[in-house]
């Protein structure tokens, strides 16, 4: 079987309903879908096991029996995909001529699970995206990748759609870029995709999230999509007409990833990197003297965390942000960071 998964110059695009409720729901949206020959593939939720229990859960085989049906009718259809969460999701997926299949965040969080959807996907010829772990955390991502490509599974992407924080910053699920890049960075030949459906939370945060994403570099988007968002089973405030969708790719801007780019451009970098390296310089500064911070309090048994003194260095740094047109989110996760490692230090 060829490879569902490569890097092009074109963005992957990846679209469908939350879940596929009933066939209509389903006729309607993926026939839409496919009037815009920029999608790529269809997302079709089938197994949707919800945080909390008594909503609805999807609609399983039933809703892969559809799917066959649906593409029997229309033959020219583009190929589906549906998230998997237990071995007999596997097999009713190969039963009913699903061959690319999703791993949930929830999924690839727990090595024990992607070692037994794993070893249920040996030999099967599946192709394989790995959305992210809950938790932010490259290793666990890179684990679950790992354990497919021991069971011989070669053709994978990787899919962000947020991480899951005690602040999420007004996204649904924080993107935490940088988790992300650092991925890519470790396996650059991997296709990353970007849900911005689960990242936002809110359908009117989807077009700006996915040029973010494109501008990132990542290979592709996969994108909530129904007939009627509005009457939704799940996730509602996120998904999108498919006539939505269109409108968001059109007004996409697919800009050239240059390696080096202009004389300017390359101009600024350089003045990039000494700024970089001057903040490091800074933060080591300031974890020397969080060191020497911390043998005073030991000597004086104070405690090392201070509540009141963190409470005005936030707001202070709160009110720099504001003078220094930063933004106050990215200031304030910055500044708890920055204290969570002084704290660190002076532990020692």
């Amino acid at each position: 079987m060829s490879k569902v998964f490569t890097i092009s110059n074109k963005p992957i695009i990846i679209a469908g309903p939350c879940s596929v409720e009933t066939p209509q729901q389903l006729s309607n949206t993926v026939e839409a879908l496919s009037q815009d020959q920029r999608v790529d593939m269809i997302r079709c939720g089938v197994w949707k096991p919800r945080t909390r229990p008594g909503g609805f859960e999807g609609m399983g085989e039933p809703a892969l029996q559809w799917i066959a049906s649906l593409r029997k009718k229309h033959p020219k259809l583009p190929p589906f995909c549906c998230e998997v969460a237990r071995p007999e999701h596997v097999a009713l997926c190969k039963q009913y001529g699903i061959e690319t299949v999703w791993l949930g965040s929830r999924t690839s969080v727990n090595p024990f699970l992607v070692g037994e959807l794993a070893e249920s996907m040996r030999g099967s010829g599946l192709s394989v995206m790995v959305k992210n772990p809950i938790t932010p955390d490259v290793a666990l991502w890179i684990g679950a990748i790992e354990r497919l490509q021991q069971v011989g599974i070669n053709d994978i992407a990787a899919v962000h759609r947020g991480f899951s924080t005690y602040n999420n910053f007004g996204y649904r699920n924080n993107p935490l870029w940088e988790i992300p890049i650092e991925l890519k960075r470790r396996i650059p030949e991997l296709p990353l995709y970007c849900d911005p459906s689960h990242i936002g939370g809110h359908r009117e945060m989807i077009a700006s999230l996915s040029q973010m994403a494109l501008d990132l570099h990542f290979d592709g988007l996969m994108i909530e999509c129904h007939s009627n968002p509005d009457d939704a089973l799940t996730d509602k405030a996120q998904q999108i007409t498919p006539q939505a969708l269109t409108a968001i790719l059109d007004n996409l801007k697919i800009r050239q990833h240059d390696a080096t780019g202009p004389s300017d451009l390359q101009r600024m970098r350089e003045q990039l990197d000494v700024v970089d390296t001057q903040i490091l310089k800074l933060l080591s500064q300031r974890m020397k003297i969080s060191k020497d911070i911390g043998i005073i309090k030991r000597r004086h048994n104070m405690p090392i965390f201070q509540p009141q003194r963190w409470q005005q260095v936030l707001e202070r740094q709160m009110e720099n942000a504001k003078t220094m047109g930063l933004d106050e989110g990215f200031v304030k996760e910055l500044t708890e960071k920055i204290h969570g490692e002084s704290l660190r230090v002076q532990e020692r």
